[in-house]
């Protein structure tokens, strides 16, 4: 390249900045009976915009709340209202439903059953800035597992399990369902994520860099180590973390263990990757952590292999 490398390095980081991904995704879990748990309650519902939720239902309170002041400014008191109508509604489907599903799978009421729903969007932010739909997410969750997904491309619902074939066969048959669900994760779940970012673009936009932390501790195994790598307190999400061996990126197949995109308290966000190896490897492990929407760009050393050395040489001497 004939450009300076802090020119070459800037323009990737335009260039990534103008095609980042968003999301607007809604949660709702429901419970075949009360839990009598702190903070569970029979049927919850959110709203979460890039992994920050923005509107929280649940069974107990019983109405739609902002949670950002900026939702809250921005919407009139009628969208709340016809939110909470919604969600009041959607919470007698899912009693109804889980009922169905327990006779169904021939289940009593001695233990506890979820049913959970997932439906959202994800879009890519383009040059000139507009948003192009990426994908739909529209799935059902039972007891833990995969119960009925739809394929947007090819608009059928598709069902992983026995006892999903039947709800699959009936949803299948009713076309207004299929074409309302395709044209509202294509067209009005992107309509709504790029008007909440609107609403929300000063404190979306307002990125905050990560503090990385690498550090050991001792593993079950006595003779060896594992090593941690800690990125908190960025926003937005998207980072990239890798923990590298002697120059190259240690994977899943290597051990690798990683917590995911995990939040904050603070609408910040953490992730915390780890890898176990013997005490005696004198390899060098590097931290690397990129934070494009802060141009942060952190590189840590684990000092093991340093002090090895520096402790041959002090014997030597």
């Amino acid at each position: 390249s004939i450009l300076p490398n802090s020119l070459n390095s800037h323009l990737h980081f335009s260039v990534f900045c103008l095609t980042e991904k968003h999301s607007l995704t809604y949660i709702y879990t429901a419970f075949s009976k009360p839990v009598n748990l702190p903070g569970l309650h029979e049927f919850t519902a959110m709203g979460l915009l890039d992994n920050s939720m923005i509107d929280y239902y649940d069974s107990e309170n019983q109405v739609k709340v902002p949670k950002q002041d900026w939702m809250e400014k921005h919407l009139e008191p009628e969208y709340w209202e016809k939110g909470t109508q919604s969600r009041k509604s959607k919470q007698q489907w899912f009693k109804v439903n889980i009922d169905i599903l327990m006779t169904r799978m021939r289940q009593n009421d001695n233990d506890t059953h979820i049913l959970q729903w997932m439906h959202g969007c994800e879009g890519e932010t383009q040059p000139d800035g507009t948003m192009k739909f990426v994908r739909g997410m529209d799935m059902y969750n039972y007891d833990g597992n995969d119960f009925l997904s739809f394929d947007d491309n090819h608009q059928v619902w598709v069902a992983p399990i026995h006892a999903a074939e039947e709800t699959k066969r009936k949803w299948d048959e009713v076309q207004v369902l299929k074409e309302y669900t395709k044209g509202y994760l294509e067209k009005e779940c992107m309509e709504w994520m790029s008007k909440f970012r609107g609403f929300g673009k000063e404190k979306i936009e307002k990125a905050s860099p990560p503090e990385v932390h690498l550090f050991t501790r001792k593993a079950n195994i006595e003779q060896n180590i594992i090593l941690t790598c800690l990125a908190t307190g960025f926003y937005p999400g998207e980072i990239i973390l890798e923990i590298k061996r002697n120059g190259r990126v240690l994977t899943k197949e290597d051990g690798l263990v990683t917590s995911g995109n995990r939040p904050n308290h603070d609408d910040t966000f953490q992730r915390r990757d780890h890898v176990e190896f013997l005490k005696s490897d004198v390899s060098t492990y590097i931290c690397e952590v990129k934070h494009l929407a802060s141009n942060k760009h952190v590189n840590k050393t684990w000092g093991e292999k340093l002090f090895v050395v520096f402790l041959y040489l002090s014997l030597l001497i």
